[in-house]
């Protein structure tokens, strides 16, 4: 039987032959392929986003689709559309990119919100609807997004519904000095890209999963995660004329519970143990509400970002002693 530390070191394995670094980032897809879950990474140009996807795709062993987003795409583009046959008079489905394994959302806020709710049924419902007809998405599918920071010129961002239907956003930065030295050692002097090998599939994914929705989760646990959640929107719940200023205009929704409840049965997995920890749990959260909660102009204006004001609802949930 596969373990989790095996199966992540496979795929770490192969995935380092093209991506240096971003250990972390690296083991959240995992938890999010495991989880069934989107993710949204959010970094500057140039951090090797789209190629850390793409690896993540051959190492696997997935149908693989890239869609890039730019401001005059339009929802056919990536759902598909209804072609008309001059020789019957009748309309034929031509399926989008969308209908792959692993689609890749290529700077999704590129393009207007338009384009980016085209993807709401698929990352929800695993299907689209074309023409007045649904139709399945293949199994497993996976929504992978990158986007630049909102400051950049040329970019929309994306509506709270969107947001709110990816698992976790991630944020990717900067390689270490180390790293970035190791880069041009390995490829400074060539012009090839790395072939990578599929050392898994779409098959032996979904049958891990029986495994991960095996791991425990206790009572303790459980309502922490509320609690959590909860003390998100305590936050924004808070009167404005009150004693502490109001930092979050929303706090998380049910999906924040039910992503740190079924990432941290993935992490757990992956680290080879079998329930879950308060410790994991707290690894995860920023990951998976950064991007459910909405600042105020007040916090703005203070510079607090969404972490930051995180942490405060961290520090004041106590934290179960037995779990």
């Amino acid at each position: 039987m596969i373990t989790g530390p095996t199966w992540s070191q496979k795929l770490r394995t192969e995935i380092g032959k093209a991506v240096i670094g971003q250990d972390v980032v690296i083991e959240r897809l995992l938890v999010a392929l495991l989880a069934n879950g989107h993710v949204l990474l959010e970094g500057m140009p140039g951090l090797a986003k789209t190629l850390l996807v793409k690896s993540l795709g051959s190492a696997l062993g997935v149908q693989f689709e890239r869609v890039q987003f730019t401001p005059d795409l339009l929802p056919s583009d990536v759902v598909g559309t209804m072609v008309f046959s001059p020789k019957d008079g009748g309309f034929t489905t031509h399926k989008g990119p969308i209908f792959a394994n692993l689609v890749l959302a290529d700077e999704i806020n590129r393009a207007p919100a338009k384009v980016q709710s085209a993807l709401l049924e698929a990352m929800q419902e695993r299907q689209v609807t074309i023409g007045g007809t649904s139709h399945k998405l293949p199994r497993p599918f996976f929504v992978m997004a990158t986007q630049n920071p909102v400051e950049q010129e040329g970019t929309y961002p994306l509506p709270e519904a969107q947001t709110d239907r990816f698992l976790f956003k991630l944020l990717v930065d900067y390689p270490s000095a180390s790293e970035e030295a190791q880069m041009m050692d390995m490829w400074g002097q060539v012009t090839r890209q790395p072939e990578l090998q599929s050392v898994s599939s779409g098959e032996e994914l979904l049958e891990l999963r029986a495994q991960v929705d095996a791991i425990h989760v206790s009572p303790a646990v459980q309502a922490y995660i509320l609690a959590l959640v909860r003390g998100s929107r305590d936050l924004a719940a808070q009167a404005e004329g009150g004693t502490t200023k109001r930092l979050l205009n929303f706090g998380a929704s049910p999906r924040a519970s039910l992503a740190l409840f079924q990432a941290g049965r993935a992490l757990a997995w992956l680290r080879g143990s079998d329930y879950v920890s308060p410790a994991l749990i707290q690894e995860i959260f920023h990951d998976a509400l950064r991007h459910r909660v909405g600042l105020t102009y007040e916090a703005e204006a203070e510079g607090l970002s969404a972490d930051k004001i995180l942490d405060q609802v961290l520090i004041r949930t106590p934290v179960p002693a037995k779990v």
